[in-house]
């Protein structure tokens, strides 16, 4: 019991304190590379931890109310698991498949077909903005990423990367499905109230999980960085590209969107979770596969605090509508 205590106490300091040492994690990675490639095979496990945790905290009224009035939410689940597939097939068309390796053409599928990453409702947190549609697009996006993520999949790595469709689909509804009835199972077993109350225990739990992550996807690329550095940049350059791309056409795109939640949407629409695919689809990556997934997370952990001065004049803005004209 002391033990136990001990632990919960620890979990709960991590996750009223951890947050801040997000970065931390990916340079250990890169300075340890050892620590990286012992890590590397529990990153399915962080991945279905995360899955779990978010099942488990969901606010069942915030949805239904959502659910309710279905096309606002609607409109948002559609962009969030089509738009970024649009955006990267687009791009696909103009260099063409066959210019691209093979490893870096895959990366580029996943990113686009992924659904957005399941910390966005703690960004639009931190940064003040009321989360319900963004946590709500994200659940559902991702709980029909079995049946969509494959098909995207399939049609922006085209015929130069072949892929097991229907397995990729089984391996998805195992993964989320299995994530949603351990949460189902924890909730009935814990109650919605006792959940609330060991909030920050959870919190510091998921930290540990993204700090394990953030280790293991870090796996080759201080090698990858000494051996092919204009790869690296280019794959940099792509992520970080992808990230604007997302943010601007979603804050273009989506008018009928209060400036926060078009914000964050557009957020959503450029950070995906890759982490799922990957798992998913086991130790058939490529290395160079892997590599553009490791640097994706780069995108991922600082835009939080690179996007912070324009989240606060979105926010700002919100707060005081210009008046309406005569």
């Amino acid at each position: 019991m002391r033990a136990a205590a001990h632990l919960a106490s620890a979990l709960g300091w991590l996750g009223r304190h951890g947050t801040q040492g997000f970065a931390l994690s990916i340079l250990l990675g890169l300075a340890l590379p050892q620590f990286s490639a012992a890590a590397r095979p529990v990153l399915p496990v962080t991945i279905f931890c995360f899955t779990t945790i978010v099942f488990m905290r969901l606010d069942l009224g915030v949805t239904l109310r959502l659910v309710r009035r279905p096309a606002r939410l609607a409109a948002t689940c559609l962009w969030l698991a089509v738009a970024p597939a649009l955006l990267i097939g687009a791009a696909l068309g103009i260099v063409g498949r066959e210019s691209l390796d093979p490893g870096i053409l895959l990366g580029l599928a996943i990113m686009g077909a992924a659904p957005p990453i399941m910390s966005s409702p703690a960004v639009a947190i931190l940064y003040g903005f009321e989360p319900s549609l963004i946590i709500a697009s994200v659940l559902m996006t991702t709980v029909a990423s079995p049946l969509v993520a494959p098909l995207l999949l399939d049609w922006l790595a085209g015929a130069a990367v072949p892929l097991d469709r229907t397995a990729l689909m089984l391996r998805l509804l195992i993964f989320i499905g299995g994530g949603m009835a351990v949460a189902t199972l924890l909730r009935w077993r814990l109650g919605g109230s006792r959940i609330r109350a060991i909030k920050a225990e959870l919190d510091g739990f998921g930290v540990l999980m993204y700090f394990i992550f953030a280790i293991a996807a870090m796996d080759g690329v201080t090698a990858a960085a000494m051996a092919q550095p204009r790869l690296v940049l280019l794959v940099l350059a792509c992520v970080f590209g992808m990230s604007a791309a997302g943010l601007a056409s979603a804050w273009l795109v989506l008018r009928l969107l209060p400036a926060p939640e078009r914000f964050m949407v557009g957020y959503g629409s450029g950070q995906r979770n890759m982490g799922l695919l990957v798992a998913a689809m086991g130790t058939g990556i490529s290395p160079n596969t892997f590599l553009y997934f490791a640097l994706a997370q780069f995108p991922i952990y600082l835009l939080p605090w690179l996007l912070a001065g324009l989240a606060r004049r979105v926010g700002r803005g919100q707060a005081h509508p210009a008046p309406a004209g005569g």
